[in-house]
């Protein structure tokens, strides 16, 4: 795996699990005054989520570039397998 591909790999592990968090934990405003939208949260919790996002998306990044790198599961052969 070249520098640019476990780039892309761990962007993409980190907005799916991005996503996956955002909404966890999530409270909606009891009685939301004039202007604010009844399904607006308290507290979003951003910060928490960011930080949690990024260490669980570390670890999965991890996982997976050393399953491509350990040679495992041969993504080269399961292509020409498929090819034939």
């Amino acid at each position: 795996m070249n520098i640019f591909s476990a780039i892309v790999v761990y962007i993409l592990i980190w907005w799916m699990v991005f996503f996956c968090m955002l909404p966890l934990g999530i409270r909606n405003i009891e009685r939301p005054k004039d202007g604010a939208m009844p399904g607006a949260p308290v507290d979003p919790g951003l910060k928490r989520k960011l930080i949690l996002t990024t260490a669980i998306a570390s670890l999965l990044w991890i996982a997976i570039f050393a399953l491509i790198t350990s040679n495992l599961i041969s993504f080269h052969d399961m292509s020409l397998k498929m090819e034939m």
